[in-house]
């Protein structure tokens, strides 16, 4: 029977023959041997890597309990005979191995190749990741205050409310209802602006003309934000089906991650005046091109090139897609420096 469990939810995650986990890994080992060859050095105290990888396994292993996605896998064991105690171990441990070879994986291959580490570190990096799997597996049913079986079953919201018609749609309106029932987009949103309040203590050494754009470009990584046709199929099914929705839908869209690119830039720019000053209107012009700039671009690709084709909520917040525009922006950051 645990065995069933762990198949069950594992070939969802990793196909039928688990060909993502191979290709996944394959290009984790990829990513690994060219940093290896390029020859890149950068010097990460074991204590950062430690502290690194089991906050990022922890958040991964949070965000694939939390998926909505996996209600119906959940029903679907339920519905069968089940030991309980089989169940629980099969479900996180499957979890657990999406989180430890697709996601951590990664950041070990870059890690790794960028600085040289003894066996001890490596393997207690492994641990340390191993060990924010279980912790966290043990607290979140703590937040329901049940540690049975459904303790990890999402169950839907149910909620009475009461719904004030409007005359007239709105496609903003939309928007912050959304952000309001998905706190973790909130939450997301709320770190990008701790982020920038840090940056000018971490790049306070050098000019704010070179520095602020590269802010600028680091801070348009707003993932949840740029995502939301693909991660509501039947949204970006309604939106296309329906006529003239390219205009009426993506310009709203676009001027919300635009106003929220902003809300950001305007609390680097504001850090930057109050730790290292300089901040003139010329950053401010800047910070207003870069967040109109990043916003189109994001817009461009939901709406030309969404993703599809994904298991749970996590493999869209860490796809690569997302690291197009920020590249991008890097790339006029520096061009931006130079002139």
């Amino acid at each position: 029977m645990m065995k069933m469990s762990f198949e069950v939810t594992a070939k969802k995650l990793f196909g039928v023959r688990y060909e993502r986990l191979t290709r996944t890994l394959f290009l984790d080992l990829a990513v690994f041997w060219g940093l290896h060859i390029a020859g890149l050095q950068v010097k990460i105290a074991p204590a950062i890597l430690y502290l690194m990888t089991s906050a990022f396994t922890a958040g991964i292993m949070w965000q694939a309990l939390s998926a909505e996605d996996n209600r119906a896998n959940m029903e679907n064991m339920f519905m069968l005979p089940f030991e309980e105690r089989s169940l629980i171990l099969s479900y996180v441990a499957a979890l657990g191995a999406y989180a430890l070879l697709t996601k951590t994986a990664g950041l070990l291959a870059v890690v790794w190749a960028v600085s040289p580490w003894s066996w001890a570190e490596i393997l207690g990096s492994i641990l340390c990741s191993l060990a924010a799997v279980v912790v966290v597996s043990c607290l979140y049913p703590l937040r329901l205050g049940r540690t049975d079986a459904y303790a990890f079953y999402i169950r839907p919201e149910r909620r009475r409310r009461t719904v004030k018609v409007h005359r007239r749609c709105s496609v903003w309106r939309y928007l912050f209802r959304y952000l309001m029932a998905h706190k973790n987009y909130l939450v997301n949103t709320a770190a990008m602006w701790g982020v920038a309040c840090v940056l000018p203590v971490l790049l306070g050494q050098m000019e704010a003309r070179s520095v602020l754009p590269i802010g600028f470009a680091i801070l348009s990584l707003n993932t949840p934000i740029c995502i939301l046709l693909s991660c509501d199929p039947a949204l970006e099914q309604a939106v296309r089906f329906l006529p003239g929705q390219r205009k009426a839908f993506c310009v709203p869209y676009c001027l919300f991650i635009f106003v929220c690119d902003l809300a950001a830039d305007v609390v680097l720019l504001c850090s930057w005046q109050i730790q290292i000053g300089g901040v003139g209107p010329l950053h401010i012009l800047t910070s207003v091109s870069f967040a109109l700039s990043s916003a189109i671009g994001a817009v461009l690709l939901e709406w030309h090139c969404p993703v599809r084709g994904w298991k749970i909520e996590s493999d869209l917040w860490h796809h690569p897609r997302k690291y197009v525009v920020p590249a991008i922006m890097l790339l006029l950051a520096g061009l931006t420096s130079m002139f």
